[in-house]
């Protein structure tokens, strides 16, 4: 009887090594409400446009301005990296897979465009702002660090 048990436990345990040896998973398709980037390449912008939430809606619905128009020429014209100011320009499905530099203030930051970044301004990719990184206390921070010591 007790030889049944452990035959019995053995065989769960090699099932779920199987299980875990298995686990090379599919990676899974990108999907913006429901529709995949090749459904959303095939849409109209008006089309596209009612899948996007209220504020990019309404920027894209407003139209471009003479800047936005120059970046969307260069983006269609095939150049590798399109450097650009505007940090507002929505992304949108045929910017997917391009390289874009957008302008932080201070240099140009080259952002690669992947699907989950639609619907999202340029500009919330490319910081504008660096983390402080703070050292030890320096020479005239307090009182006491004015008085070196001789040696």
């Amino acid at each position: 009887m007790a030889k049944t048990s452990s035959t019995a436990k053995s065989a769960r345990r090699k099932a779920r090594k199987l299980k875990g040896r298995i686990a090379a998973k599919k990676k899974k398709e990108f999907l913006y409400r429901g529709k995949t980037i090749k459904e959303l390449q095939e849409l109209s912008m008006e089309e596209f446009t009612e899948l996007l939430p209220a504020r990019s809606k309404r920027t894209v619905q407003r139209g471009m301005l003479e800047k936005n128009s120059r970046f969307f020429r260069h983006l269609e014209r095939g150049d590798e990296v399109v450097k650009t100011h505007s940090r507002e320009i929505v992304i949108l499905p045929n910017m997917v897979g391009r390289r874009i530099s957008v302008y932080d203030g201070r240099k140009f930051v080259e952002v690669h465009i992947v699907p989950e970044m639609l619907g999202h301004s340029i500009g919330e990719f490319a910081l504008t702002r660096t983390q402080v990184k703070h050292t030890g206390v320096g020479v005239g921070a307090t009182r006491s660090s004015k008085y070196m010591p001789l040696k």
